[in-house]
């Protein structure tokens, strides 16, 4: 084949040195290589030769000079471009850098949906690199999840403005290639009827069709073969995204219905427009999500010891409804501060902005077991159902799923197929296993060292009895983090601390990617290591995984805020980390490291004012927890 790996191997040998192929697609061929000039791992991309006989390198080379100009941080740069003579056969190829993480389409296999804080986030950096490209007059016309990759964690557009070159090269001849610029299940309908003017707003269309997936799972049209699919672009109106993602706000969904206009005119002039619209609606997507409390369960067990094994329960099923991106649960931090309150619902559904409230009890006498649960809502101070759940200690993980069920049920929220096997996970199988991590649990949050040593013992006899296990392995990496939170072991240990609290996070992912409690685990260990990049990569999949986990999302969000890196988001992300823990103290301290990187320094010290005065008066070591990384520095 004229293409074969041999032939392209030999013909670029005196640049890159070719390592293997990286993927195959309708107009070119992927290569790993190395750039022996500039001794670093880039990416080649060779067209196919039909495809290259009808351009013609010299008007190929010529136009994709302007896309070489393209400069933004969420654009992958073309870093060169050229003719590979082996006859009989001229190869044209660009190069861009060598991107290691995933792209939206790896992601979307994995995850099949995101959260809608993830989701906006995604569209909001591809929007900034099609806005500064559409300045710049270059159409991409073929946004697709394939071509937004990670990069530490940040979204960036690859293969910009490739087709831009090819269309104005190729012209009309590229249709004798039997080939067409852009992707069936993104294509606007102006491209699908194969208008030779096409602008930005063909992009934007396209951008909603990858958001519209990224909700849903799917794209906004599906079909059995291509012809179908694009009729479907030019005949069908999309199914509004609320039907199949009952969670996004309305006024999100009403954005994405106006960019998927059938003619360019009903959609938004500009792909910043677009993102405004969205952007403005992120700060509304709370108040129209159902939101609880679970209010410490009451330890009515003879053995005032027992106190850990409510406090588990209700950290359980915290955990439990968490996993639900239809349902906004206040945060451990603050339900704990609630412990014993003689605060009516009412008042504790307006402080804490929610319209449910969980209360309940538990007895455990030897190995019986009885919890009783009921749901309250706030706003009426109504009751909404009471349930007793009678059984042996063998039996909590059952009564635990139980409960999670019938608020699930009450509330009337929908699961989603993903949400539905996560509630019914069992994350520790073996009872004597989970009660050494509930006490473990129990003792990283006392801070000592006496406390954290305790932990390690327990969590070490937990897996000594059921093996290899994820949540016991983060929750280990989490006790070897505290040991530099509280500073009560020399500093030159630290470095040895934090590698310990990355090995067993890791060595947790390895066995479950999907662990929001290790990605957590090991964002926070990156966060204290000075790890930037590797913080706000696990940190955002910690939040992806559990949008309920204020610690996680803080601590991204001081991350994006450090030096300048996004402060767009992390403003809403602390924003969210006040609307899911109002009662702990630090969350005006992280909005005060957004004030301050962005100059603002007034309102940066009167936060951290606040924020001390309020960890004065509550004791709070979760201050030290959060600023414990930056003081390494």
């Amino acid at each position: 084949m004229p293409d074969s790996f041999e032939v392209i191997k030999n013909a670029l040998s005196g640049r890159y040195s070719i390592d293997s192929v990286l993927g195959a697609g309708g107009m070119a061929t992927v290569y790993l290589a190395h750039d022996i000039k500039h001794v670093r791992k880039v990416a080649v991309k060779v067209l196919r030769p039909e495809l290259a006989a009808v351009l013609g390198p010299e008007r190929f080379l010529q136009e994709i000079k302007i896309t070489a100009n393209l400069n933004h941080p969420h654009i992958l740069p073309l870093l060169d471009s050229g003719t590979a003579e082996e006859q009989p056969t001229a190869h044209l190829y660009y190069v861009m850098p060598l991107v290691e993480g995933e792209s939206l389409r790896e992601k979307l296999n994995r995850e099949k949906q995101l959260s809608v804080d993830a989701s906006l986030g995604i569209t909001k950096s591809v929007a900034s690199a099609l806005d500064y490209a559409h300045r710049q007059n270059v159409i991409h016309r073929d946004i697709k999840p394939e071509n937004i990759l990670f990069q530490d964690g940040e979204a960036v557009v690859a293969d910009f403005g490739i087709a831009f070159a090819l269309d104005s090269a190729g012209g009309d001849r590229l249709t004798e290639t039997g080939l067409s610029l852009g992707t069936p299940a993104y294509m606007s309908p102006e491209q699908v009827s194969g208008e030779r003017k096409i602008d930005g707003r063909s992009d934007i269309y396209a951008l909603a069709c990858v958001l519209y997936e990224m909700l849903a799972g799917d794209p906004p049209f599906t079909a059995s073969n291509p012809r179908a699919l694009l009729a479907k672009h030019v005949t069908d109106a999309a199914p509004p995204i609320t039907t199949v993602r009952p969670s996004v706000p309305q006024s999100v969904a009403t954005a994405i219905s106006r960019a998927l206009g059938k003619a360019p005119a009903d959609r938004f002039e500009s792909v910043k427009l677009f993102a405004e619209a969205l952007e403005s609606e992120a700060g509304e997507t709370e108040p129209s999500l159902k939101s609880i409390v679970v209010l410490p369960f009451e330890n009515l067990s003879p053995d005032p010891e027992n106190e850990y094994f409510s406090d588990g329960l209700t950290d359980e099923l915290i955990a439990d409804l968490s996993k639900l991106h239809s349902l906004r649960v206040i945060s451990r931090n603050s339900a704990m501060q609630l412990k014993g309150t003689d605060k009516d619902t009412r008042t504790i559904g307006r402080e804490l902005n929610v319209q449910f409230v969980l209360e309940g009890t538990v007895r455990r006498v030897s190995d019986r077991l009885r919890i009783t649960a009921q749901l309250i809502d706030a706003d009426k101070d109504a009751h909404l159902w009471t349930e007793k759940y009678d059984g042996v200690l063998e039996d909590v993980f059952d009564m635990q799923e139980q409960v999670s069920r019938s608020i699930v049920d009450a509330l009337k929220v929908k699961l989603s197929p993903t949400e539905r096997q996560r509630l019914a996970e069992r994350p520790i199988g073996d009872i004597a296993a989970h009660e050494c991590y509930l006490r473990a649990r129990a003792d990283i949050l006392l801070f000592t060292e006496e406390s954290l040593e305790r932990a390690i013992g327990l969590l070490d006899r937990g897996l000594e009895i059921v093996g290899d296990s994820d949540t016991l392995y983060a929750e280990k990496s989490h006790a070897y983090s505290q040991y530099v939170n509280i500073m009560s072991k020399p500093a030159e240990t630290f470095q040895g601390l934090i590698n310990e609290a990355r090995a067993l996070a890791s060595k947790a992912l390895e066995i479950n990617p999907n662990s929001g409690a290790a990605e957590m685990a090991h964002g926070l260990a990156c966060h204290q290591s000075c790890d930037p990049r590797g913080a706000i990569h696990h940190l955002t999949r910690a939040v992806e995984l559990n949008p309920s986990e204020a610690f996680a999302t803080a601590i991204l969000g001081f991350q994006l805020a450090a030096g300048g890196r996004d402060l767009d988001r992390a403003r809403q992300l602390c924003h969210h980390a006040a609307q899911l823990d109002p009662l702990v103290a630090m969350n005006k301290g992280s909005m005060g490291w957004v004030h301050w990187f962005e100059c603002e320094f007034e309102a940066a010290i009167a936060g951290w004012s606040d924020w001390q005065r309020e960890a004065d008066k509550q004791k709070s070591k979760l201050a030290q927890l959060f600023f414990s990384g930056f003081t390494l520095r």
